[in-house]
């Protein structure tokens, strides 16, 4: 059973984030719930509000476009497309400042789900639930309270370090330091293990092992930065191997069938962020994806819809065109396609006729004209530059390597959505997965090779590789500890987790973002710096502080 997470206007209170300084009006939006007092938190069925409320923000930042944004635009794997703003994410260009929207509106999303959380921590005593769910919800508020934090310190820097509730505005500001930040976010993540459940009743609730790979990932982090430890790998890799082996969860068979839309609730998924058909309950805030829903089927999709023989349809998506593959993703990360089933099944490669005629070739100029029947083949991506001959025998168009460009390139299809409405339909029904299995396997085998554990990093890799063989391949996927090395996990990690809100947090954790940005990404490569290492810090942020007291990030 899922529950049930929204804000309500009672939360005023909870909301009004001393850094935010906006009105009620402006932060809420849905389900109104008018007359409530400041003390409904006390009651159980506000408790229970709030700590559902604090669960909401996740879907301000996953499944979104100012999410995706964030944390794919802009890397080693992936690079522009035609269309679509914020393209100074990409391009680390003048476009990337202080006052670009999205970064003032996470920035204050994800203060808003922190101090909800605060408010539920400082309120528990007084709470009229049992002392039991009072435990549990602490903990996941705590859980969540980290997480928020996390994303914050990954993406700015030192940050404002609030660890109780704020009522009323202020412009008392400050940057913490990395360590207070560190500690406070290891405390928070260590005592919601120690009190969450293996299981919840309500799916979509924090877990022990969702707590566990939060961790984990917290300890990677803090081993690559000045303030690391000898045990943070350690630590990293005893968390990952709990999640593995202490909870039941599962690889499963089929790298595919991960995706599959009809099975989201499946084996592999450690922690998920829900979303549903019905848009009130998909809804965020005034400050984000305005139409709701997980809309991620929109960001990769190339222009299929005005080449010959097809239209737009619900089944192949609406295609924004706003992230396409980088050459050294197609051709270095996803090169290998022998053994490995995950280009094809990561990538879209056939287009089917759903309209009907003949028509000039455009992409293609290996013949003139194209003549199609419903549900012939019109468009083949081989994924190699298929000679000119052998393309003109095609009865269909094929889009080789050389013909790719902004608007024209393989498709991601992890978060294709077929259930929605009609096919100009932007809100998407399926849940975003924050953490799988096979990322606790990668994070394990990323320890290992840390702590210089070889074999064991090798065994954990393999776990993933062996699944994502073709039949009767899966043998030849497995490689050898001499094979085994950081820039052979850098690529496994994107073969794995490609699009997945990752890839910007891997390359900001490893310290590598400009050097892999400025190697394979030419979009961007003239511009990154070491100042890209962290956002600028939203000048809303800085004109809402005392003068001088929340300084903006070298550079910006």
């Amino acid at each position: 059973m899922k529950f049930e997470i929204n804000r309500k206007t009672g939360w005023c209170i909870l909301t009004a984030l001393l850094l935010s300084g906006q009105s009620c009006k402006d932060l809420l939006k849905e389900d109104v719930v008018s007359n409530i007092g400041n003390d409904y938190i006390n009651t159980v069925k506000g408790f229970e509000d709030a700590v559902n409320a604090a669960y909401s923000t996740l879907r301000y930042y996953y499944g979104t476009q100012q999410g995706l944004t964030m944390t794919e635009y802009g890397t080693d794997i992936y690079a522009a497309g035609a269309d679509g703003g914020y393209k100074g994410f990409h391009f680390y260009d003048t476009q990337l400042n202080p006052a670009v929207d999205y970064l003032a509106n996470t920035w204050d999303e994800l203060y808003r789900g922190i101090n909800t959380c605060n408010a539920v921590i400082d309120r528990a005593p007084e709470s009229a639930v049992s002392e039991e769910t009072k435990k549990l919800r602490v903990a996941e508020v705590k859980f969540l309270r980290a997480h928020y934090y996390f994303i914050l310190f990954q993406q700015w820097g030192p940050i404002d370090l609030r660890l109780t509730e704020s009522v009323l505005p202020s412009k008392e500001t400050s940057r913490a330091s990395e360590a207070d930040i560190y500690n406070a976010i290891i405390k928070d993540y260590t005592e919601a293990i120690a009190d969450l459940p293996n299981t919840q009743s309500q799916y979509g609730r924090a877990t022990k092992a969702a707590a566990e790979m939060g961790l984990a990932k917290v300890y990677l982090a803090k081993a690559y930065s000045g303030l690391k430890e000898d045990e943070d790998f350690v630590k990293a890799a005893q968390l990952c191997e709990n999640v593995i082996n202490n909870y039941g969860f599962g690889l499963l068979p089929d790298f595919a069938s991960v995706f599959d839309e009809n099975n989201q609730k499946n084996n592999e998924i450690v922690f998920a962020v829900q979303y549903t058909s019905d848009l009130l309950t998909n809804l965020t805030n005034n400050t984000g994806n305005v139409n709701g829903g997980n809309n991620l089927h929109l960001f990769f999709g190339m222009q299929y819809d005005v080449q010959a023989g097809m239209q737009r349809d619900i089944l192949n998506g609406r295609p924004f065109k706003r992230l396409r593959p980088t050459t050294y993703c197609l051709d270095v990360v996803f090169g290998e396609r022998v053994n490995d089933s995950r280009y094809k099944k990561t990538f879209k490669d056939t287009w089917l006729c759903n309209k009907p005629g003949t028509y000039p070739t455009s992409f293609d100029n290996s013949k003139a004209t194209v003549t199609f029947e419903l549900g012939d083949t019109t468009i083949f991506i081989p994924g190699y530059e298929m000679p000119v001959a052998q393309r003109a025998a095609k009865p269909y168009q094929v889009l080789v390597p050389s013909r790719y460009d902004e608007a024209l390139f393989p498709t991601l299809t992890k978060f294709f959505d077929t259930k929605r409405p009609d096919m100009t339909y932007e809100s998407g029904s399926r849940d975003y997965f924050v953490y799988r299995l096979a990322d606790a396997y990668l994070m394990l085998a990323e320890a290992y090779l840390g702590d210089d554990r070889i074999g064991d990093a090798t065994d954990a890799v393999n776990m993933v590789r062996e699944r994502a063989g073709f039949e009767g391949r899966k043998e030849a996927m497995k490689i050898t500890p001499a094979q085994m090395g950081f820039e052979f996990l850098m690529e496994e990690r994107a073969r794995e987790l490609a699009g997945e809100q990752i890839r910007w947090m891997d390359l900001k954790r490893w310290g590598n973002l400009v050097e892999r940005v400025k190697a394979h990404n030419p979009q961007a490569a003239a511009n990154v710096n070491t100042m890209h290492l962290v956002r600028p810090i939203p000048q809303t942020q800085i004109d809402r502080s005392e003068p001088g007291a929340f300084p903006q990030n070298q550079g910006y």
